[in-house]
């Protein structure tokens, strides 16, 4: 059984695209892009996949840091690193990079995915959701980056898509959100 860390620790719950990936990706070598205090990496490394969490701010770095400690998770990894950098250095059976695009420079997005498909293993998996701006719904955020219609599943051509979408949803304050979700796998 798993205990509910993430409420223990005051963290969000795991992104919901992280749970329903996990339904289909079995435990492996993972990285959390974009980790923030390690909602995601908390819940996947209780799933037993070898996580290491990445994130610019040192300090969500270092609460994510305390929990790894205090819960004896060894298979939790987490260090600062700007995302920007496009150079992970290691391959992984798993990246997930949940509402973190949108905080990158928008000149360096196309060398973020390469880096990500380049070190993902064969037969691994990418999940990204991110924020969009298009006609129809115009981001009502000033993010730094936003997805164009398609600008996603075309980053992906080649790669088999699990699931892909670009759906509206409402956020907190009640304005209406665009983002695109894609959960692809690496060919063979």
């Amino acid at each position: 059984m798993i205990v509910d860390l993430n409420s223990r620790y005051g963290l969000n719950p795991a992104h919901s695209e992280v749970v329903e990936a996990c339904k289909i990706i079995e435990p492996c070598d993972t990285l959390d892009m974009g980790c923030s205090n390690g909602r995601n990496a908390v819940y996947l490394g209780q799933l037993g996949f070898n996580v290491t969490a990445i994130d610019n701010n040192p300090g969500a770095i270092d609460m994510l840091q305390s929990v790894i400690i205090e819960e004896k998770m060894k298979n939790i990894k987490a260090h600062v690193y700007d995302i920007n950098n496009a150079n992970l250095g290691e391959d992984y059976g798993f990246i997930a990079c949940t509402v973190t695009l949108m905080f990158t420079d928008p000149a360096r997005v196309d060398t973020i995915i390469s880096d990500m498909h380049k070190r993902t293993l064969a037969g691994g998996y990418n999940l990204i959701v991110c924020a969009m701006s298009t006609e129809e719904y115009p981001c009502p955020v000033r993010f730094p980056f936003t997805l164009k219609a398609g600008q996603l599943r075309e980053a992906y051509d080649g790669w088999e898509l699990i699931k892909y979408n670009e759906n509206v949803g409402t956020m907190h304050n009640g304005a209406k959100l665009q983002f695109a979700t894609i959960l692809a796998q690496k060919p063979v």
